[in-house]
């Protein structure tokens, strides 16, 4: 890992990818598209050049307007890391490419340099995002594998339009099988990660087997009460002259993590992007905290808790 005191300019090499993924990432997940052309852009301004998409999110195209603005503006495309996923309806392996490709042609991208499986439950194939039953009962589709579903993710990179690939809202139980068994081993896991769903038992896996854990919802995805209102933070953020959401991004990052986060104003945009590190107590305090909430239950039932049904994002 290259890091500095600030930990902005972290880069996290890709054991079983190509390419280097800055810590520090953007998570796109915004309904609206004029505040996420606005927020991309702002993200781009304050430093991040790592961007998560996601075909679910249905703004692929506002994102790759703003990425290609930045370019034009003289940020060079190579120094811009981007990861889209692979949507639950999209797992059976003859739909896999197109979804690729179309999620590049929305993207004005010509490759990828991560696309993850958004999460571990196939949906009924077809277009709808969320089938259900007449009873609202996702339909899931028992006709294809996760392994299946990941071989056909290693022929996107065989192809070379796809330099990394992984998974993304996944358990360590589930994750174990697709790696002993996958011929391209996973770069990256995407899962909720915060002071009070440390996931220590998973990150200390990847660690071991040189795959980047990427944590989503490190601020805790605005829940109240939430890791930003946990005493032991707000009193670090006090003592070393943090806000409270610097202290848990530095603390992600210092663990070994890379981090999404998802500023919608430039404001705040800068200040979740300007971290430096924190002093050794401070960090173990953090680890030392011993309250424990999941805030998204994608993990069982492949339904995102981020998205509200109904949503186009």
């Amino acid at each position: 890992m290259s890091t500095s005191s600030d930990l902005r300019d972290t880069r996290l090499p890709l054991s079983h990818g190509a390419g280097l993924m800055p810590a520090l990432g953007f998570g796109t997940l915004i309904p609206d598209a004029a505040v996420t052309l606005r927020a991309t852009a702002d993200a781009l301004a304050a430093g991040f050049r790592h961007f998560d998409c996601a075909e679910r999110y249905r703004n692929e195209r506002e994102v790759g307007e703003a990425l290609q603005a930045g370019i034009a503006g003289g940020i060079k495309r190579e120094d811009i890391f981007v990861t889209t996923k692979l949507w639950n309806s999209n797992h059976r392996p003859d739909r896999v490419e197109a979804a690729f490709l179309a999620s590049l042609e929305r993207l004005r991208i010509n490759y990828l340099d991560l696309y993850l499986i958004h999460t571990p439950f196939a949906f009924q194939p077809g277009d709808e995002h969320d089938p259900r039953d007449q009873n609202g009962n996702v339909l899931y589709d028992r006709g294809v594998t996760l392994l299946e579903t990941w071989s056909a993710m290693e022929s996107l990179v065989d192809n070379g339009k796809c330099r990394a690939i992984g998974l993304s809202d996944i358990t360590l139980g589930a994750l174990v099988p697709i790696y002993e068994s996958a011929r391209i081993k996973p770069a990256v896991v995407q899962v909720e990660s915060h002071p009070h769903l440390p996931e220590t038992e998973l990150l200390e896996f990847c660690k071991e087997k040189g795959v980047v854990l990427l944590a989503f919802a490190p601020l805790g995805h605005g829940a109240r009460p939430g890791p930003l209102e946990d005493p032991v933070i707000i009193k670090i953020a006090a003592q070393v002259g943090m806000t409270p959401a610097q202290v848990l991004l530095a603390w992600a990052v210092q663990r070994g993590t890379a981090l999404l986060t998802t500023p919608k104003s430039a404001a705040r945009a800068k200040e979740n992007f300007n971290i430096s590190s924190l002093p050794e107590d401070a960090f173990d305090e953090i680890n030392r905290i011993e309250t424990r909430q999941r805030l998204n239950q994608v993990v069982t039932t492949g339904v995102p808790g981020f998205i509200p049904r109904g949503e186009s994002a």
